[in-house]
Formats: structure tokens, sequence, C-alpha cells
């Protein structure tokens, strides 16, 4: 959304009263009159890294060979799903064997954040996460978990509320690797 500035704010703003008009309310009326300009802040930000291809705000350090599996778990995310634009948020636990190189640990929920910021599916913000960490750490071996609720399920559809959905991904040494994969799951479940 960074390109077309303006553009972009007088689609979003015009589609917003659009859409106000459309589930019958007034876009006049004073409760909404600020609403499409404050949509199109929340959608600048929610959406920030539409149309971005590669996550490049990390940087990478030696370490030994045979170091110990690396994990970051429960970092908050907040995503909006592609089917309904509407929220599903939870966390995400990523662990990898380095092969030579790590990544700054706080670069792994920057990542996550960058994921997130597009419209999508848990399954595919799993695999996104994933394959960046593979691309830029060249692991040995990746595991990304994802626990999240999704409104489409609870506040549409089926209604349940506190539904969960969980996802993993596994690449390398934690696909192949049932012991490591255990590990993992041991620390990331371990609250």
């Amino acid at each position: 959304m960074k390109k077309n500035y303006q553009e972009n704010k007088q689609h979003i703003e015009s589609g917003t009263k659009k859409l106000l008009q459309a589930i019958g309310d007034d876009p006049t009326r004073d409760g909404l009159l600020e609403t499409p300009e404050r949509v199109f802040k929340a959608y600048s930000e929610i959406f920030a890294s539409t149309g971005e291809t590669q996550f490049d705000n990390y940087k990478l350090f030696p370490t030994d060979q045979d170091a110990d599996m690396v994990i970051v778990g429960d970092i908050p995310f907040y995503a909006m799903c592609e089917h309904h634009l509407l929220p599903f948020f939870g966390t995400v636990s990523v662990g990898y064997v380095p092969d030579g190189e790590i990544i700054g640990l706080s670069k792994i929920p920057r990542l996550v954040n960058w994921a997130a910021r597009r419209p999508s599916v848990q399954e595919n913000l799993t695999a996104l996460i994933c394959s960046e960490m593979q691309r830029i750490v060249h692991p040995k071996g990746i595991a990304v978990h994802v626990h999240s609720r999704h409104m489409c399920m609870e506040m549409r559809g089926i209604n349940r509320p506190g539904t969960f959905t969980t996802t993993s991904l596994y690449k390398g040494d934690l696909k192949t690797d049932a012991f490591l994969r255990q590990e993992f799951m041991m620390k990331v479940s371990d609250k």
C-alpha cells in the first residue's frame, strides 16, 4: 500500500463510504464522518507489507557450526483473513538449527510482523515465515508453529468463540529428525 498514497487514500475512503451505504448506514452521520479516513489509516498499517515479496530488515552473524536449536516463541501477531477480511490473531514460534550463521533475535518477531501485514490465510502465513527464514539463514532445519483465533469462525459462520487453529511446518533436520521436532514442540508448548 505504499505506492500511490493519494490514489489509495481516495479509493479506500470512497469504498468505505459505499460499504457503509450498502450495509444500510449513513456515512454522513456524526459517528461515521471520519470513519473513511480512519479506515484508510488503519488499512495502511494492517496491510503495510502487501505486495512485498521479501523480508529485508535483518542482519546475520557468524556462529559455531555445532550450534544448537534457536527458538523464539510466543511471538504475538495480528493478520487479516483473505477470505473475509476479518482478523485472525495468535502467536508464532520459530525454531531453527543454524548452519554457520544466525539472524538477530529481534528480527524474527519483525519477520512475523512483516509476514502478517497482508491478506492471507494461516497456512500461507506459516509457509511464508518458514520460506523467508530458509532463504535468509539457510539453516540445517527450521520449524514454524502458529496458534491462532479466527474472527471469521468466531463472529460469523459457525460462531464458535475461543476456537483455536494450529499450523506447523518443518524443513530440513526438523522435518527428518523426530527428536529435534519433539524438542521444539515441547519447548513451544511448555508455558
